[in-house]
């Protein structure tokens, strides 16, 4: 399969929400369904041109994206048939690589993505009881181990 990295365009987005939303539901087994809603209403109200956002495509298809905000990984979703076939791999790379991040958060619950992010060299430095939004799921806050 083909595939490139492109920066975010607005075309892109009703793709990505809709790449966000199986995703998470495919994999955040954890959440509440009324949670997923809550967490996808603010979500489509990203402004994605506010900070650096990259999508993972095919002929325009987004299979994925990742966004990045002071060297910190805030998004990295792929659809759920791209789960496991290297492309998370090729948007870490690209995100430590090209754009020097060395850090990330991450729902204590997905030990998935947990264990994705320690194969990289992420160590947990850090646990909050509680996300950002101030509800019950703990977040492990990660970095790089040479950083």
């Amino acid at each position: 399969m083909k595939f490139e990295i492109q920066p975010y365009n607005e075309r892109f987005k009703e793709q990505m929400i809709l790449v966000w939303e199986n995703s998470v539901r495919s994999t955040h087994n954890f959440l509440m369904l009324s949670d997923i809603d809550y967490y996808k209403t603010i979500v489509s109200g990203i402004d994605f041109n506010s900070f650096p956002v990259f999508c993972l495509t095919n002929s325009d298809k987004v299979l994925g994206f990742i966004g990045v905000s002071d060297y910190k990984i805030e998004m990295l979703f792929l659809a759920p048939e791209h789960i496991g076939k290297g492309f998370g791999k090729t948007l870490m790379n690209f995100a430590i690589n090209e754009l020097a991040v060395d850090k990330v958060d991450v729902n204590e619950q997905n030990q998935n993505a947990v264990n994705f992010y320690s194969k990289f060299g992420f160590l947990t430095y850090d646990r909050t009881d509680k996300d950002d939004e101030g509800k019950d799921y703990p977040i492990l806050k990660m970095k790089l181990e040479n950083k």
